[in-house]
């Protein structure tokens, strides 16, 4: 990939139609991209579908090496080369073995469940607030960021009152407009880049502040967006280039951005269909002790320039030249996005692996805390980058097809200078209550107890939050005397 596509994807520098192009495919599921796809072959002559060509003995497929944390130590407890330090190997199709036949027959489709296969809807609702929980704030800022977020409809926009939102949270919660005005300022840094915003100028406003400040027209945008824009329509770019005593070219500049932007940036987020079958975006296996990772065979380009309309350019009129020359742009720009997007997911997998090699190891308990801030300043991308990366996502690995967000969880310190994700103490809660007596079944409060004997200092009432999301019943409900 280019480094100035490559620069563009990652720090969102230029707002332009292809960059926005590549943002959008970034975001796609699996099956959305195909669908893409496949509209535009059927749109662009130059556009053609190719079979996949099997790679010629020893040349390296799309695959990164990653060290596993069991293999990375001596048998002194020191660690030994980090991934970092080790090379990485070449991988071809011709190793040996299949990769579903490397991390045993379980995994492989035709003996999964059905089910299992089946991705699950998510919606912007759902997408908000996995972000959220993956905030850093307190337990009172995030009452107050899910009632925000639950007033947010479906195109992104806040259309409650802020006072209206506090009193929502009474009696629970007295908070007032400036609290809750705070917290929207968080929850409009999530992705999609615009939500939250509580009017045209705002959202427009969000999306122009996440670009550069040496985007061309970025500065007049943003005063178009904050004052002029509603007549914009009306006296057009001479008319608002005579009423700001500036240079149409610069107010032309200015226009062109603010038309780049998504005035709807919740509609990004539509739900995938229930019946929908899950796709694997990458493939994650463990061989000699080492975890790999690689992009599956189905999200490796299978579109190609039309070679022989391509050739007609030379030979045509004047104004099929111009017409196919168009499409042949188009098209090139379309195959060089479907590459950035296959290297930053596949970017993104990599610091998945590396972080969470333990959870693939030893299952949920395993987990550890990581946020697509922490992965965001790993691998060098924005925040909202990742996000769409990983947004219905999923890998294969030897513990089934996972999507991308099981990477992530919070984290709540220990009291010992570490942190346990969420998701692992949901784990060790499960542990207690399978192992408990059924008839004298652990209460919250006991389970509290036990949980800081093991060095987690967790709240009764967030044992029972998390005993409640499991679908856990309470301690009364699970006694059995028989």
């Amino acid at each position: 990939m280019k480094p100035r596509l490559q620069a563009s994807l990652g720090q969102q520098l230029v707002m332009t139609p292809q960059l926005r192009q590549a943002i959008r495919l970034l975001q796609l599921s699996a099956v959305e991209l195909e669908a893409e796809l496949a509209s535009a072959v059927e749109s662009n002559p130059l556009l053609d579908w190719t079979e996949p060509a099997a790679p010629e003995p020893g040349e390296p497929v799309h695959a990164s090496t990653v060290t596993s944390s069991s293999s990375t130590e001596d048998s002194t407890g020191g660690e030994g080369p980090g991934p970092e330090s080790t090379p990485e190997p070449e991988w071809t199709m011709d190793d040996g073995e299949t990769w579903y036949e490397r991390v045993g027959p379980s995994d492989h489709d035709d003996d999964s469940s059905a089910a299992e296969q089946v991705a699950d809807a998510e919606t912007l609702l759902d997408h908000l607030l996995w972000q959220l929980h993956l905030s850093p704030l307190s337990p009172r800022d995030r009452s107050i960021g899910v009632a925000i977020i639950e007033a947010i409809d479906d195109d992104g926009y806040l259309r409650e009152p802020l006072q209206a939102i506090a009193d929502s949270l009474a009696p629970e919660l007295s908070v007032g407009e400036d609290e809750v005005m705070t917290v929207l300022h968080q929850v409009q840094r999530f992705d999609p880049v615009g939500t939250g915003a509580r009017s045209l100028a705002e959202c427009l406003g969000l999306q122009l502040g996440t670009l550069s400040d040496d985007t061309p027209g970025k500065a007049l945008a943003q005063q178009i967006a904050s004052g002029p824009l509603e007549r914009l329509p009306r006296v057009g770019v001479a008319g608002l280039a005579a009423e700001l005593k500036l240079d149409p070219a610069q107010v032309e500049t200015a226009v062109q951005l603010l038309r780049s932007l998504d005035p709807r940036p919740g509609a990004q987020m539509g739900a995938i269909s229930t019946d929908t079958y899950v796709t694997p975006d990458v493939v994650i296996w463990r061989q000699h002790g080492l975890w790999r990772v690689a992009l599956s065979e189905a999200m490796r380009p299978r579109i190609s320039i039309h070679r022989g309309y391509e050739g007609m350019i030379r030979h045509a009129s004047a104004a099929d030249a111009s017409y196919l020359r168009g499409h042949l742009q188009e098209a090139r720009w379309l195959l060089k996005s479907l590459e950035a997007r296959g290297d930053t997911l596949l970017k993104v997998a990599r610091c998945l692996l590396k972080q969470q090699a333990a959870f693939l190891e030893f299952g949920d308990s395993a987990l550890r805390p990581l946020t697509l801030r922490e992965v965001a300043n790993e691998i060098g991308l924005h925040e909202s980058t990742v996000s769409r990366a990983i947004a219905r996502k999923y890998a294969r690995t030897p513990r089934g097809t996972v999507p991308l967000r099981a990477f992530f969880a919070s984290g709540i310190d220990t009291g010992a200078g570490g942190e346990a994700s969420s998701t692992a103490i949901q784990a060790m809660i499960r542990r207690l209550i399978e192992a408990e007596n059924p008839r004298k079944p652990l209460s919250d409060a006991r389970l509290a107890e036990t949980l800081k004997a093991t060095g987690v200092p967790v709240a009764r009432r967030t044992v029972a939050k998390y005993r409640e999301a499991m679908s856990i019943p309470s301690s009364q409900d699970r006694v059995r005397m028989g």
